[in-house]
């Protein structure tokens, strides 16, 4: 079966397409590589993926044109490509482009691909709002151009699927860390700074956040579970992450703790729109998917320490 995972040289999605590659699946992978962070380390995603016999085409999905170079054949579609994050440098026109535009256009590509099972949109917890810590069955309350422009996105898929156009479903991620996360984020910020004896610019107050730190791969095993499920999955939001709960301090403490070093943290004034606290509600991921993550949150950490050590050290 052949699959199209859109932002296949970034983050999560460069897991997933090696992931489905070893399962046996024909992958193919888009990715813009935008500048919003160095594109040198999506340079060196799509590297490990061609080396694996993946390859990624550089289609700006922005742009409807540049997918009308791609064949009309896929069996499931996975959507990550978007505008991550908060983030002070970013506009509302690049999150409602990259958002939404082109979620709208990857929905039209969609539709021309006849043997289509999936849709799978990868959406956030940031939908939810300030506390994510609900099923999903609760209104969403995003507050931030991110939340608002990926419930957009998500919308615009489901729409589809509730009309039977396609059959289409959105899992919604829970605080993903691991190897490869984006550098601005908090764990490969905070490994690369203490490695290099920089100050960690910890927002105020956010020490006491909790999350759901979900490790990446335990996000990756929800995700490709959806095939074969189409179903089963069909017009549902589904949240994957882990329930266990942590504040920002103890996750700082563990990796102190691993790298057997004080951290310098620089406290900064706090970040518009960011969440206080997530918590995945997973009861639908199990009973839909039989997800059960099970790294914790030490085990993750060290794999993404060990990670950063290998490549940049």
């Amino acid at each position: 079966m052949k699959i199209l995972i859109t932002g296949a040289a970034g983050y999560i999605g460069s897991h997933v397409a090696e992931r489905l590659q070893l399962q046996g699946y024909n992958v193919v992978g888009l990715d813009n590589f935008s500048d919003y962070y160095d594109v040198s380390l999506k340079e060196m995603n799509a590297n490990v993926l061609n080396l694996k016999g993946i390859k990624i085409e550089k289609i700006d999905l922005r742009f409807a044109e540049q997918l009308n170079f791609l064949s009309t054949d896929f069996d499931y579609i996975f959507h990550f490509a978007a505008q991550p994050g908060i983030s002070g440098s970013s506009s509302f026109e690049d999150y409602l482009g990259n958002n939404v535009i082109s979620t709208k256009n990857l929905l039209d590509f969609a539709l021309k691909n006849q043997k289509l099972k999936l849709f799978v949109n990868i959406g956030t917890s940031s939908i939810y709002g300030i506390h994510a810590t609900f099923d999903e069955s609760f209104v969403p309350e995003p507050v931030s151009f991110y939340g608002v422009t990926k419930l957009t996105a998500e919308q615009l898929i489901l729409a589809s699927s509730r009309v039977e156009k396609i059959k289409a479903c959105s899992l919604r991620l829970f605080s993903v860390y691991g190897p490869r996360e984006r550098p601005e984020k908090l764990y490969a910020k905070l490994i690369a700074n203490a490695f290099n004896d920089i100050a960690f610019p910890l927002y105020k107050g956010s020490k006491k956040h909790l999350r759901s730190f979900t490790y990446v791969q335990d996000i990756v095993d929800g995700i490709v579970s959806v095939i074969g499920k189409e179903d089963l999955v069909n017009n549902e939001i589904i949240n994957l992450g882990t329930e266990v709960e942590n504040t920002t301090q103890q996750g700082i403490e563990i990796v102190e703790q691993i790298l057997n070093k004080k951290i310098i943290i620089d406290v900064v004034n706090a970040r518009a729109g960011d969440q206080i606290r997530t918590k995945a509600v997973i009861d639908k991921a199990r009973k839909l998917l039989n997800y059960n993550p099970q790294t914790s949150l030490r085990q993750g950490l060290e794999e993404q320490v060990k990670w950063y050590q290998d490549h940049f050290l």
